[in-house]
């Protein structure tokens, strides 16, 4: 079982900058893809990054590439999501979730959810 803790999201004006962590528990963190999506209102859950277990591969959606960054960091069990330029479209609640068996960009692959955390940018 894994248990995720996500921080860090807040209000903030177009062309600024949040970090987003997601504390996870347990002992095998490292052997978890962990994926960051969002949901804005009135729309589906969507994809904006993943990263493998060890941290060397990673993969963005189209909307964020270039502008957000994900990281890991195996021995605090934490993943991170730097968000700069933030747009007022990237306002949603943002979510990060634990994969055990793939590095999938679907959230039905994921097993473990966190609770989200609230972005909003205003223009």
């Amino acid at each position: 079982q894994v248990q995720l803790v996500e921080s860090g999201g807040g209000l903030v004006q177009a062309g600024g900058s949040l970090r987003l962590s997601c504390a996870a528990s347990g002992r095998t963190f490292s052997r978890h893809s962990m994926g960051w999506f969002r949901q804005a209102p009135g729309k589906e859950r969507e994809f904006a990054a993943v990263i493998s277990g060890s941290g060397d591969r990673s993969f963005y959606a189209s909307s964020v590439k270039g502008r957000f960054t994900i990281s890991r960091d195996n021995v605090k069990n934490t993943v991170y999501l730097q968000m700069n330029s933030l747009k007022p479209e990237d306002t949603a609640v943002y979510y990060c979730a634990a994969d055990t068996n793939s590095y999938s960009t679907r959230a039905y692959d994921y097993d473990y959810w966190g609770q989200g955390t609230q972005v909003t940018v205003s223009s």
